[in-house]
């Protein structure tokens, strides 16, 4: 049964870093596309980064320069390294892989950022 883990988040002052992890069981990192999301309350998710299985990463406008999404193929897990972080930037954190048209979704990880 796929599995995704997420785990990492916690609550940082403005201009704090985080780093999260998505551990992922029966389905690999190596051969799919997976992205990290977030969601507000009441929203709906929004994709904050993308890295193919080749390794090409891209980035939502609003993380550029401050996050950065990597992943070990050995370890089946993934990162999402958070710099400089903003209070706009709390939310529940979700890792996703996409495989034949199908998305896989973890529990999620909660980030608060305080001013």
């Amino acid at each position: 049964q796929v599995q995704l883990v997420e785990s990492g988040g916690g609550s940082v002052q403005t201009g704090g870093s985080l780093r999260l992890s998505c551990a992922a069981s029966y389905i690999s990192f190596s051969l799919n596309t997976m992205s990290w999301y977030r969601q507000f309350p009441g929203m709906q998710r929004e994709l904050v980064a993308t890295l193919t299985r080749a390794g090409g990463a891209t980035y939502a406008d609003f993380v550029k320069g401050r996050f950065t999404v990597s992943k070990d193929d050995a370890e089946n897990t993934a990162w999402l390294q958070m710099n400089n972080l903003k209070p706009e930037d709390s939310a529940t954190y979700y890792c996703n892989i996409r495989r034949n048209y199908v998305d896989y979704w973890g529990e999620g990880t909660l980030v608060t950022v305080s001013s």
